[in-house]
């Protein structure tokens, strides 16, 4: 409006692009895996609220317990955390993404195993650094911040299963390059693995990718339950470049999944599928 972007006043607004955004859901004909069904128990969403020492901030995850988690008191639950993408924060997977309907409906329909979900943004500077539009600083603290305050503190707060059989991470786009970096370097913490729409740049070699993790095959598919990697036919070059990744895992024997969703692009159509492929497969004996 007069050269300055204006968010339509009747609109919903969702974070995206690193700003509050408009937008509308045009939902696709006959499919309904996401949506608030009235006949199916519904989880709660949780804001959880937590000071990191690591960036000197105040941090919000979300964190979705499954419909009987307060009924079932003395039950544990293994967890899955789930990251956005670039310009995106903690909101993107309830609000665009609806993951909670997604697992509401999945664990209603008993094909997903009841789990805690946390959600929480992959943007994580350290105290003290200047960030300005360098992504690489504005994420450089992730890693540690995940690892030495998040899961501590889920684990420490709800009821969760803390063994690294009953911990997942998957992540979209950026999320997925977080994800991997993290889970392939400390497969001592998670065993179940999802990349969406995100493959490492800059050429794949499995011999040598993440400190060599896959140059010993047998070893990998005893460790690791699952490892999965989707993206969107209409994505071009990731949907090109992730499965030319998935052929060279295959190739050094080492398991792993590929979904490919039909006709969608680097979106929350891709994404949504794609948790609805993930999620059922996880945390199965």
């Amino acid at each position: 409006m007069d050269g300055v972007r204006v968010n339509d006043p009747a609109s919903y607004a969702f974070f995206g692009w690193a700003r509050e955004t408009g937008g509308i859901e045009v939902p696709e004909s006959g499919v309904d895996f996401y949506d608030a069904k009235v006949d199916v128990p519904h989880g709660a969403v949780r804001s959880q609220w937590y000071h990191s020492t690591i960036t000197a901030k105040w941090r919000r995850a979300h964190v979705y317990t499954p419909p009987d988690y307060d009924r079932n008191t003395r039950t544990r639950y293994p967890v899955l955390y789930l990251q956005h993408g670039a310009g995106e924060n903690e909101r993107g997977w309830l609000k665009q993404g609806r993951a909670n309907f997604i697992l509401d409906n999945l664990i209603a329909s008993g094909k997903a195993r009841p789990m805690i979900l946390v959600v929480d943004t992959g943007y994580a500077a350290y105290a003290g650094a200047t960030v300005g539009t360098n992504r690489a600083a504005a994420t450089a603290a992730f890693e540690e911040v995940m690892l030495k305050e998040l899961i501590p503190m889920i684990d420490s707060t709800f009821r969760t299963k803390s063994a690294r059989e009953c911990r997942a991470m998957a992540g979209l786009s950026m999320g997925s390059g977080q994800t991997l970096n993290i889970t392939l370097r400390h497969l001592d913490k998670f065993a179940w693995i999802g990349g969406m729409s995100g493959p490492p740049r800059g050429g794949f070699d499995a011999a040598t990718a993440y400190d060599g993790v896959f140059r010993d095959a047998n070893a990998f598919n005893k460790k690791v339950k699952l490892l999965w990697l989707g993206a969107g036919t209409a994505e071009e070059r990731i949907h090109t470049s992730t499965v030319a990744i998935h052929e060279a895992l295959d190739r050094g024997g080492i398991k792993n999944d590929f979904y490919s969703s039909p006709g969608t692009d680097h979106e929350w159509q891709t994404w949504r599928r794609s948790l609805h492929d993930f999620a059922p497969r996880l945390f199965k004996d």
